[in-house]
């Protein structure tokens, strides 16, 4: 299962790109309007720290199908192959969908609450469909079992597509998800963190660093060893 950032902080993306094994970094204009800064240069400062092999989500903006399918090929031509364009599973980004396929610049259906959407922006040519899990929960409905019916869908109709799961509230969220078999997640720093965020694992390495210090007197293995 890929692992992306949801974020488009240069401090917090920096700080876990050099810890985990992260697969790139997904944004939105809400993400990018948090920054308060330039999107155009929060993008670039993005793409420069994870380099030309992680993916970049960038989402178009346009309302209209020729202005999504303009906005996709600006993204694609500034930014590089190993770039996917979020566009809104609805009916005109569905048609954009369609026209960007045949171009062969790769594209994400975002915005998505139902099985249905996702369908369609698979059957139109989407390498990946966003469900949006916590907010689909707020909606009275449940997110984690939508995911996987969306999953379902796309095994039995043999659609190449894979899920990013995003709008995530915890972790536990995440392992039910990554234990069926989804194609992705994006996730904030703080349900990343909590991947590891343990007060037991906190204490078993802390016990191990003490232990040898004791034996030894130093604080590393190569310390004592000639």
């Amino acid at each position: 299962m890929e692992l992306y950032i949801d974020d488009a902080e240069i401090k917090t993306i920096s700080r876990l790109i050099d810890l985990y094994p992260i697969d790139g970094v997904t944004t939105n204009p809400s993400i990018l309007a948090r920054t308060g800064k330039d999107p155009a240069e929060v993008l670039q400062e993005i793409r420069d720290i994870i380099g030309e092999d992680r993916t970049l989500f960038i989402q178009a903006v346009a309302p209209d199908t020729e202005g999504i399918v303009e906005d996709a090929r600006k993204i694609s031509e500034v930014f590089g192959k190993n770039t996917i364009v979020k566009i809104a599973a609805v009916p005109e980004g569905f048609k954009a969908m369609s026209i960007l396929k045949k171009e062969g610049i790769r594209t994400c259906g975002t915005v998505v609450y139902t099985p249905l959407q996702a369908y369609l922006a698979a059957k139109a040519g989407a390498e990946y469909v966003a469900p949006y899990v916590n907010r689909i929960d707020n909606m009275g409905y449940e997110g984690v079992a939508t995911v996987k019916k969306i999953q379902d869908i796309f095994d039995s109709n043999g659609y190449d597509c894979k899920i990013l799961g995003a709008s995530f509230r915890n972790c536990n969220q995440v392992l039910e998800l990554c234990t069926y078999g989804i194609g992705a997640v994006t996730c904030s720093a703080d349900v990343i963190d909590s991947f590891v965020r343990n007060a037991a694992i906190d204490a078993a390495v802390k016990d191990f660093a003490d232990d040898f210090r004791k034996l030894t007197g130093k604080d590393s293995m190569r310390e004592v060893l000639k």
